[in-house]
């Protein structure tokens, strides 16, 4: 089963770097010019120089923003900037944060995991992955040696025995504290009790993690230690590129939300519900259920509270409608996407993209363009802005499916679950090397 450890992480002094609000960041993939400019301006010493240093003019392969994360990685550990930990820990890691009015409280630890092949143990990938966003990550690593940013991992522990027991190393303990740019209060501890540590690492050794998070730079760092391995540089099994850095949450943790990925469409001009409702009709069961903003609140009900994930909804910006669509049987996509099994084919994102977008609407489409939002505010606004013909509104896929389609070895359409929020870059670092 997995391979859990304590470990000796490296950590901001805070006594140097002041706040540690002004020193980490969110996760590469998050980042746009203008936070990250934000972030570099928020401190000398903010992790976003390492995470997602910024390029240069006249940059090359001997000095680009890969190498300069690595300066000032090796720069800040020479000045004490950055200290390695005295005894192993593991780090426990509370986010408290609000969606729609709500607030959630959403709980883990952070680890050091053993890397191992997809397929061939017991970590298992949900997402698929593109390689420029590794070949990225992997010039990182190699310039830098560290895990910078997490990977989000999840086990399955219905009764929270494990997190239970890693809190009993933080009794009485007062936690440091970060506020990221979106408001989310970022908590951690330290759990360094041997005892802890040891029961701990036999409890998540019976149990399998699935990737929620992270797929990229998990698979970068297989590519990392089995370079170092042809190389002849890895000294055996307890070298540390045989490991990641990993946040472990619980899927029974009440805290842990997944939200759905919507899809906002360009490529439909002049698309209307009618329309819409004609060339779904032969699969669909259709239900105009509004207009404008009450409209989308009707929409984003329906597939929001929908207990199955055969409930899709849609806005044509031409008319300004909101349909409701619900698929009539199963056949048709166990004939369109046959190479998949019964779970993946029963998928909101997976019915959206093989049978609406590339089968039922595709004759309509002109040079279809799709962009990625998780709210029913950002729906509206684009709605409003008319930045796109066709808003998609998918139901949220649910531990259920992650742990299902995982286990089966296979890997769930790109942007079909997002973990909100990102775990934040800062707060431990794991060296490879």
């Amino acid at each position: 089963m997995a391979d859990v450890r304590a470990f000796q992480g490296v950590r901001y002094d805070v006594a140097q770097v002041g706040a540690l609000s002004d020193v980490v960041a969110p996760p590469y993939d998050v980042i746009d010019p203008a936070l990250q400019e934000k972030l570099y301006q928020a401190s000398p010493y903010n992790s976003i120089r390492m995470e997602l240093n910024k390029p240069e003019p006249g940059d090359s392969e001997g000095e680009s923003p890969y190498t300069r994360a690595g300066r000032f990685l090796r720069d800040w550990q020479r000045r004490g900037v950055l200290r390695t930990e005295e005894q192993s820990a593991f780090y426990v890691y509370e986010q408290t944060y609000e969606v729609e009015g709500e607030t959630h409280v959403r709980k883990g630890f952070f680890a050091r995991v053993r890397l191992e092949p997809f397929g061939e143990g017991k970590i298992f990938p949900h997402e698929q992955t593109l390689a420029g966003p590794k070949a990225d990550r992997l010039a990182l690593y190699q310039a830098t040696g560290f895990n910078l940013s997490p990977i989000f991992g999840l086990y399955p522990d219905a009764a929270n025995e494990v997190l239970r027991k890693v809190e009993e190393g933080i009794r009485d303990k007062t936690p440091l504290i970060a506020e990221d740019h979106l408001g989310v209060v970022n908590k951690l501890w330290l759990s360094t009790d041997p005892e802890v540590l040891s029961v701990v690492g036999g409890l998540m050794g019976q149990k399998p993690v699935f990737i929620a998070d992270g797929h990229h730079r998990y698979e970068t760092g297989l590519r990392f230690r089995n370079e170092k391995e042809a190389a002849g540089e890895l000294t055996g099994p307890e070298d540390p590129a045989n490991f990641c850095l990993m946040m472990l949450v619980s899927m029974s943790d009440p805290g842990l939300l997944i939200l759905p990925t919507h899809r906002l469409a360009k490529g439909f001009p002049g698309l209307t519900a009618e329309e819409l409702a004609s060339r779904l009709g032969a699969e669909f069961e259709t239900t105009v259920v509004g207009e404008g903003d009450a409209g989308l609140e009707a929409a984003a009900e329906a597939t929001a509270s929908s207990d199955e994930q055969d409930v899709l909804a849609f806005g044509t910006v031409a008319d300004g409608k909101w349909t409701v669509a619900r698929l009539r049987s199963d056949a048709i996509m166990d004939k369109l996407a046959a190479d998949h099994g019964a779970e993946w084919r029963s998928l909101g994102v997976s019915i959206l993209q093989v049978l609406v977008l590339d089968h039922l609407l595709a004759s309509l489409a002109k040079d279809r363009s799709v962009r990625y939002v998780h709210l029913a505010g950002e729906v509206r606004d684009d709605v409003a802005a008319k930045g796109c013909d066709l808003a998609c509104l998918v139901p949220p896929a649910s531990m259920e499916h992650v742990e299902a389609i995982a286990s089966a070895l296979e890997t769930m359409p790109p942007k079909s679950t997002y973990f909100y929020p990102k775990l934040l870059t800062g707060l431990v670092f794991n060296p490879i090397r």
